[in-house]
């Protein structure tokens, strides 16, 4: 399908002075850039990607996002446009796809990357992150290579650009947990990845993990929480400390709350499916919140899901919002190429605090 072009200046405003242009865009020397975009790149690690990345959970998840294979279409459309516009971070799991449909979002990505025309290296523009199940088969560092390499055959690519761990077993399986902390470093080894890192890791097993890598050579690239402003505890903060003291990258997952800092729904319109029963429980309280981000919002010719995001970015994590419309890409854009004020993002901090409801914390990370 043709890339699709629109025009970012509603969305992006002026061109922020203290974006720092990135020298070298290969991938999309032949593409005409949209006027407003700041081509500035953020590190993970060895890697250059963009200050926001998008997440590919609903690309074949039947059960809570609706997905059906008639939709691919228009999966590649959201896809092309991301990377037209200079998104060149898109996380996925081994895991991410219902039933028969197991590794359907890594297989998607590989096919709409190979249908890219014209563009060289892509393989080195666009980071995959990829993160790999901690099921209890895999018991084994050879195991967890294999996993790797089963992504890559899915992505059909030559390396992976951060290979993660999903969550971690210290809870219920330490011994497993040692097993699966070697075969990262087995997999670095190897040339299969670029870098690696975590998912749902609390703050001790996350400086854990940090040790043992340091200690074998591997640096841990990032770490992948859910952090948002619904999802901004102690546990969080303490995270994103530690990430800033260590060199890791915080990537953010659900940054707007499963949709709910999407301004879409209310206690009296809520989405199909399973996110109902939740977002009934949380969504009355947050009431202060929601009326912040639209106060922000509309003094910034801003949407409220823009604001929430940026908000993300200004504390120094890459938000990773799951796309699955173009609707949702464009949006999502206009995120980047500004920044909140420090008194905005004070208020937008009260406003939360005073939010009597929080989001769920996800049961797979640890402390």
């Amino acid at each position: 399908m043709a890339l699709m072009s629109f025009n970012l200046a509603a969305y992006f405003g002026r061109f922020s002075p203290q974006a720092e242009a990135s020298p070298q865009i290969s991938l999309f020397r032949s593409l005409k850039p949209p006027p407003f975009w700041p081509w500035e790149k953020v590190k993970i690690g060895p890697m250059s990607v963009s200050p926001m990345g998008f997440g590919t959970w609903a690309w074949g998840n039947q059960l809570l996002w609706g997905y059906q294979e008639s939709m691919d279409s228009q999966l590649q459309e959201v896809f092309n446009l991301a990377v037209e516009n200079g998104i060149n971070l898109f996380d996925t799991a081994d895991s991410y796809g219902t039933g028969k449909l197991s590794g359907q979002s890594e297989k998607l990505l590989g096919k709409f990357i190979r249908d890219l025309q014209g563009k060289s290296r892509v393989g080195d523009d666009i980071i995959i992150a990829t993160k790999f199940a901690a099921y209890p088969w895999r018991l084994t560092p050879g195991q967890f290579v294999k996993a790797c390499k089963g992504s890559l055959d899915r992505l059909q690519i030559d390396r992976i650009g951060i290979g993660q761990l999903h969550w971690s077993t210290a809870k219920y399986a330490p011994l497993q947990e040692s097993a699966l902390w070697d075969g990262l470093v087995a997999m670095y080894d190897k040339g299969l990845v670029r870098g690696v890192g975590v998912s749902n890791y609390g703050p001790r097993q996350l400086v854990r993990i940090h040790d043992y890598l340091k200690e074998r050579g591997v640096p841990l690239a990032s770490a992948q929480v859910q952090f948002s402003l619904i999802s901004m505890g102690e546990d969080q903060f303490q995270i994103k400390s530690i990430c800033d003291s260590l060199g890791i990258r915080l990537i953010a997952y659900s940054p707007l709350g499963l949709g709910m800092l999407s301004g879409k729904y209310t206690p009296t319109s809520l989405p199909n499916g399973p996110r109902a029963l939740l977002f009934r429980q949380i969504l009355p309280g947050l009431k202060p919140l929601l009326s912040s981000l639209d106060e922000i919002a509309r003094r910034r010719r801003k949407t409220i899901p823009q604001v929430a995001l940026n908000w993300c970015i200004c504390k120094g994590t890459i938000p990773i919002p799951g796309v699955k419309t173009v609707k949702q890409v464009k949006e999502n854009l206009g995120a980047l190429g500004w920044r909140l004020s420090n008194d905005e993002l004070l208020q937008l901090e009260s406003a939360a605090m005073e939010s009597p409801t929080k989001m769920i914390q996800n049961i797979f990370q640890t402390r």
